[in-house]
């Protein structure tokens, strides 16, 4: 028997190289806690402007996929949002992937981390683990959140010998100051667990959507970073024995 665990999705796509190793099927999942000012999709905040799926209707959907997927070497990611909102549906979907002989991978915050059990884990091959900013003020103005439980999750990862890319968007004048960065290097330096780094230059694609919806884009005057500070800043994680990209 199925079991028919429902969520709140926002939809589904294919990816190459951004959400994990591998083609992915991408579910995205509805409802986040945080508002970081960078967000490129403003309309994944709320659960009530998902869609209601099951978890049977959602591997019916990566069934389809199958074969290219595994074929690419890739899996399936569940992000959002943010899928530690909705931590059982998360975990039967993660678990059924498991089942079906695919890897997973979890794109999270880390804020929610204390949502996820340890079977939850258990069945999740990667995070992608989006640490925001590694200033604890900083990173409440730029999420309206709190970073200590991110870096107690990054931790937990780490005890619990769970793989971890690292995801860091660069924002210039909010995110790209030399000595939170190296704080934030030197605390990943003594993870055992961080395969790689990934220093991801802000960009404007979602603020049509801001538009859309009505929401002034809190970042439309702020630069997109250069190739030079860009590679500063993966210089600075390299320079503590991380693979930065």
């Amino acid at each position: 028997m199925r079991t028919a665990t429902t969520g709140r999705i926002h939809s589904w796509d294919l990816s190459t190289g951004v959400d994990g190793p591998g083609t992915r099927f991408v579910l995205f999942v509805s409802g986040c806690p945080l508002r970081c000012l960078y967000c490129a999709n403003p309309d994944t905040w709320h659960m009530r402007d998902g869609r209601e799926a099951t978890v049977d209707e959602v591997m019916a959907e990566i069934e389809k996929y199958r074969p290219f997927v595994t074929a690419a070497g890739g899996g399936v990611t569940v992000t959002g949002g943010e899928p530690l909102l909705q931590p059982a549906f998360t975990a039967a979907v993660l678990r059924r992937c498991r089942e079906a002989g695919l890897h997973t991978a979890l794109d999270t915050s880390g804020f929610l981390g204390a949502r996820a059990t340890d079977r939850l884990l258990a069945d999740t091959d990667l995070v992608l683990l989006d640490i925001k900013s590694f200033d604890a003020d900083a990173y409440r103005k730029l999420t309206g959140g709190a970073l200590a439980p991110t870096l107690d999750f990054a931790t937990r990862l780490d005890r619990l010998g769970v793989p971890v890319w690292i995801r860091y968007v660069l924002v210039p004048g909010h995110t790209d100051a030399p000595e939170p960065i190296e704080g934030l290097a030197w605390f990943l330096s003594g993870l055992g667990n961080v395969d790689r780094v990934d220093v991801l230059p802000f960009h404007k694609l979602g603020a049509a959507k801001y538009e859309a919806l009505g929401i002034p884009f809190p970042l439309r005057d702020i630069p997109v970073p250069g190739p030079d500070l860009t590679e500063r800043v993966r210089g600075q994680f390299r320079s503590q024995g991380l693979t930065a990209h």
